[in-house]
């Protein structure tokens, strides 16, 4: 499915940063501190699940975040992953972005 069409929602009540889709949300919950975007949690309802949606939502989140000047924090290991394979974002990823991070000691 292609999701160029599908515009990034910004739900300030419920803090979350949504794109719909074929009738449901996907979205990411996120927190804003001054220049810092934490984007916390990915969540792709199961009718969008191995479509792209989860991709294609940290992709709009991520442009906002550069569209608006914000250096993001990635709580979510979705975004995480995402970044790890994309490098290109590293200049919008703040640089004591590792303190908020919780590492696996295995």
């Amino acid at each position: 499915m292609n999701y160029e069409d599908k515009p990034l929602t910004i739900n300030e009540a419920l803090h979350r940063l949504e794109m719909e889709a074929q009738g449901v949300v996907a979205f990411i919950d996120f927190k804003l501190s001054g220049d810092h975007l934490f984007l916390i949690h990915t969540e792709v309802p199961a009718e969008l699940e191995g479509k792209g949606a989860g991709t294609a939502i940290v992709q709009k989140a991520l442009h906002y975040a550069k569209d608006h000047h914000y250096k993001i924090i990635p709580l979510c290991k979705f975004v995480q992953r995402y970044l790890s394979k994309h490098p290109e974002w590293n200049d919008i990823v703040a640089t004591d972005s590792d303190r908020f991070l919780h590492k696996d000691e295995n």
